[in-house]
């Protein structure tokens, strides 16, 4: 094991920032002062030390945040605090994109250029910025700042977007809408953060609602305001079923999880309700990461003491006493509204030792993610969460079998858990009442691209896609529809002739697509979609973990093959090239580890078929 440590010790600055997550250290053997009376005969580490690698990931952001970057004397310290070899530690933090090893500016700008950013000029600002700034990456001329491009910020209704992260004694975050290139240089010279981007929701004020009916009406940062809106209501009513009555409700809902996998919440809550080895954990998955995808941002952002109300009843029924809720390092806003809810809560006793005062302990830590899309995958998840690289594991055993730190563990996305909150109140029945019998319930939809009024919406399963687009005023500026592409990177293209597809589970599979995360994403005929497939085939490309082969190999191969399709320089005869273009899709899908890859190939596909983007190719 490596043990290899340098001998130059950190910055006071870096020490302080990692003693403010793992408290000071208590032995010269852990990076403190070395007492001979002591350390020279006691060493304690083991068990003790291996239950603290969980602090690993906090402890990397702490540093990050405070200098921009992470030292190797910084990183050697966090390895004497935690007993954590240095090359594991190294291969953890080069494994996120928002943690850097490298010296760089303290303010840096991540400018989004994924697909919806993409159709609203996010090229043309990056070739500003690399004019104006220098290329992506490198420092400007006053090493003051810098900027690289980024994938999805789950800011796609207000695109084109920019995250600011700036270093230092009080580091502070600002994201940007609907920018300009010289929005980012401004927000880059600024000193303070600008107010964050305000939250649009087109169908603000319908009473309709379920999911979205506090948003934009509750005051998000009061528990009070919360409450006189019903909040709290659906975890006392838990409380008065019990945990059985509780996943008897959920599963006579038939909720099915709205995270793209679309598995049985009712299922996997009983599996882990059941299981004899404790402790129990619950994570909440806020790692949105799918191109597209706003939903559950929003939700965190607007309403966040009902995904905390949800958790808890999540772990009433389930006998997990801790949770988890790991969101995404592109969230900031999110973050802080999180974190101040869970503050209200424990200090009203809505979260603790005694929640509600029914003798239930329950509590939720915030753990921040650092640029990972595998990270959304719940066993990668996990292993972030561990202090491990996000890497996915293999299936079985499942997670409500051997789940985070071995023990059983249910995990559900954001807009799974909200809607656990009418379940409880209104009985599961009535839930599965609503949409269609394979589909119950209300869905939240992502649109974004070419409409008129981009945004969140809610309906009941079972609309169809034609009848969405019309609720967000349909293409742009009186424009043509080209195509929709639908469940985000890992989906689908869908073309105006299927427009009257419902949207649900089963309706989609219909036409072989799938809802995914819910993203509708529209493209008029301005967009070139031969642009859009590419940058697909980029982000698989980019965020493969790379620890399997088909996947490692498969997105840099199915790239390269797709840029030669494209642009008409075919190693060989067309047939030949889309016959290999299946063989490399179909080993994806069936030799890799997750589900990452086993989507890699569906949206690019499925253009390839029904898109007619391939130009006469040529030998070369």
């Amino acid at each position: 094991m490596d043990l290899r440590l340098r001998a130059t010790p950190p910055h006071a600055t870096e020490r302080a920032a990692v003693d403010a997550v793992l408290g000071p250290p208590e032995s010269g053997w852990v990076g403190g002062v070395r007492r001979s009376e002591s350390d020279g005969h006691v060493a304690r580490g083991g068990h003790d030390m291996r239950t603290r690698r969980h602090l690993l990931l906090p402890a990397l952001h702490a540093v990050q945040d405070r200098l921009g970057w992470i030292s190797p004397e910084a990183l050697n310290y966090i390895c004497q605090r935690l007993d954590i070899p240095p090359a594991e530690a190294y291969g953890v933090v080069s494994f996120y994109a928002l943690l850097s090893l490298s010296p760089q500016p303290p303010v840096v700008a991540h400018v989004c250029d994924d697909l919806a950013c993409l159709t609203k000029g996010a090229g043309a600002i990056c070739a500003e910025l690399e004019r104006t700034i220098g290329p992506a990456g490198t420092p400007s001329a006053d090493s003051r700042v810098t900027w690289h491009r980024s994938p999805c910020l789950g800011l796609c209704e207000q695109a084109p977007a920019a995250l600011i992260l700036a270093a230092g004694d009080s580091p502070h975050t600002q994201t940007l809408s609907s920018i300009r290139a010289a929005d980012v240089v401004t927000a880059l010279r600024s000193d303070h953060a600008a107010e964050t981007i305000p939250m649009i929701l087109p169908q603000a004020g319908d009473t309709g609602l379920r999911l979205l009916r506090r948003v934009g009406v509750v005051d998000p940062t009061s528990l009070d305001s919360y409450r006189a809106h019903g909040g709290y209501t659906a975890l006392r009513r838990a409380l008065e079923l019990g945990p059985s009555r509780v996943i008897r409700e959920v599963t006579d809902s038939k909720l099915l999880g709205r995270g793209g996998a679309a598995f049985p919440m009712g299922r996997k809550w009983e599996a882990v309700a059941q299981a004899a080895i404790h402790p129990h954990y619950l994570i909440c998955n806020a790692d949105e990461s799918e191109p597209g995808t706003f939903k559950d941002r929003i939700l965190m952002e607007e309403d966040p003491f009902a995904l905390l109300e949800a958790m808890t009843i999540a772990g009433f029924a389930t006998d997990c006493q801790q949770g988890y809720l790991y969101i995404r390092g592109e969230y900031p806003h999110a973050r802080e509204r999180l974190a101040g809810a869970i503050a209200q809560a424990h200090a009203r006793g809505f979260l603790g030792e005694n929640v509600m005062g029914h003798g239930f302990r329950f509590d939720i830590e915030l753990r921040r993610g650092a640029g990972a899309y595998i990270c959304g995958e719940e066993t990668a998840l996990m292993n972030s969460i561990e202090g491990y690289r996000g890497e996915p594991r293999n299936k079985p055993p499942f997670p409500v079998q051997v789940g985070l730190f071995g023990k059983p563990t249910v995990i559900n996305n954001v807009e799974t858990l909200v809607n656990v909150l009418d379940i409880v109140l209104h009985g599961g029945l009535a839930f599965a009442a609503i949409g269609t019998p394979g589909s119950t319930g209300p869905k939240l939809f992502c649109v974004s691209g070419c409409v008129t009024r981009p945004g969140l919406y809610e309906v009941p399963f079972g609309v169809t896609l034609r009848e969405l687009l019309a609720l967000a005023g349909g293409v742009r500026d009186g424009g043509s529809l080209q195509a929709v592409l639908l469940g985000g990177a890992a989906g689908s293209f869908v073309t105006p002739d299927q427009l009257d597809t419902p949207l649900t589970f089963e309706g989609t599979r219909t036409i072989g697509a799938s809802l995914g995360s819910g993203v509708v994403m529209v493209f008029d005929d301005t967009v070139d979609l031969k642009a859009i497939v590419l940058r697909i085939a980029a982000f698989f490309r980019d965020e493969s973990c790379g620890q399997c082969v088909p996947c490692r190999v498969g997105t840099v191969r199915q790239q390269e093959q797709l840029q030669r399709l494209l642009t008409g320089h075919t190693l060989s005869t067309l047939p030949e090239e889309l016959t290999l273009r299946a063989d490399i899709g179909q080993v994806m899908r069936d030799a890799s580890i997750c589900g990452l890859v086993q989507t890699a190939a569906s949206a690019i596909e499925s253009a390839l078929a029904k898109l007619q983007l391939l130009t006469p190719s040529r030998v070369s």
